[in-house]
């Protein structure tokens, strides 16, 4: 038997000590698929080593709320997936730490499902969601690598490892110091704007204080973020460098107009349906829930893999839908679809008519 790779001991290690902290006696829900099952293991060991209980739930992709869901909700009735099963319910109501492992056979097996299914779906999930979404428990969100991750990202697996463990065991110590300033400059600002490739965008964050991920919610780290003033985005915005991506649509040349706060033109080139379809779930989905800022130096291309092409050093993204109260934010949805913007060709990042970063370097 080949010894396993070491870096995957440090990986659960990290997962659990930094990511959720867990402490003695916490139960931690982890989903993942059974191609995940070395770093799942390890992660079983460190929780025992902590004294906590590890809640494994595994199917076939290891990104879904529920394994095998997609599956189900082909077949469920209507009535059926507006509801959750009572037994899940129970466990995400009392569950005190979430950890959900990527690691697919195949990126695109949930595209077969409605939007009308995968809307009530999500509609039954919501309250699951918000607890992690309002931090009121830890939580982390990372992939482990696999055959089709790999190909997604245009990889031999052996590159996609050397990748993904590359961006994720940093300093994380360090990388926070250094996102702490970029934080302080933005805290500071009541107006941002937001300057690229058909992109003119201002957004307001007057009142509104911001997070820095150095490790913690999601691997990779890398990245600062805001809940913006709901009701104060005006302007364009194209995501014309990359696909905007969530499992399993890819929409390509998403460009979205804002007049006060809200989504008011949207079209694509490519899977425009699927954008109008999710900006009309629920009142708040047209409303700019987040703006991030990239800042992991170990992701320095695409990867048509959201965890990490938000990360991208010299790159926001913006998402649409729920926002973060833990953050001041307000906004309800039941949709939160990160979309990512190259700044590094000749954008610019302005806080209060201040230039701070040209071309994805920073000023300050």
């Amino acid at each position: 038997m080949a010894p396993m790779d070491p870096r995957i001991e440090a990986y659960a290690k990290l997962l659990v000590e930094r990511s959720l902290d867990v402490q003695p006696g916490w139960q931690v829900w982890i989903n993942s698929s059974w191609l995940a099952r070395p770093l799942v293991q390890e992660v079983v060991r460190a929780i025992a080593r902590r004294g906590g209980y590890p809640l494994v739930r595994l199917g076939d992709a290891g990104m879904e709320d529920v394994p095998f869901e997609v599956m189900w909700a082909r077949e469920a009735s209507q009535e059926l997936l507006t509801t959750v099963a009572p037994a899940d319910q129970h466990a995400w109501q009392t569950m005190d730490a979430w950890m959900n492992i990527g690691a697919p056979e195949n990126t695109s097996a949930a595209a077969g499902l409605s939007p009308e299914r995968r809307k009530l779906m999500a509609q039954a999930r919501h309250p699951m969601r918000t607890r992690r979404l309002s931090d009121e428990i830890p939580w982390v969100a990372c992939r482990f690598p696999t055959p089709a991750l790999a190909q997604e990202s245009r990889m031999s697996l052996e590159e996609f490892e050397d990748f993904l463990y590359g961006a994720c065991l940093r300093d994380w110590d360090a990388e926070a110091e250094r996102m702490a300033k970029i934080k302080e400059r933005f805290d500071r600002a009541s107006e941002v704007r937001i300057v690229g490739a058909g992109t003119d965008l201002t957004l307001s964050l007057e009142g509104r204080e911001g997070e820095v991920d150095a490790g913690h919610a999601n691997l990779p780290g890398g990245e600062v973020y805001f809940s913006p003033v709901e009701n104060a985005t005006e302007g364009v915005v194209h995501f014309s460098e990359f696909p905007a991506f969530q499992e399993p649509n890819e929409i390509e040349g998403a460009r979205m107009v804002y007049q006060g706060g809200r989504v008011v033109e949207a079209s694509a080139t490519r899977g425009e349906e699927v954008l109008v379809e999710t900006l009309d779930r629920d009142e708040g989905a047209r409303v700019l829930g987040e703006l991030g800022i990239g800042c992991n130096p170990g992701i320095q291309r695409y990867m048509k893999n959201t965890l990490f092409d938000e990360k991208i050093d010299g790159t926001v993204h913006l998402a649409i839908g729920a926002g973060f109260p833990q953050l001041g934010g307000t906004n309800v949805s039941v949709v939160h679809w990160d979309m990512v913007k190259d700044l590094r060709p000749g954008g610019q990042l302005v806080c209060d008519g201040e230039v701070v970063q040209e071309n994805g370097r920073w000023l300050f």
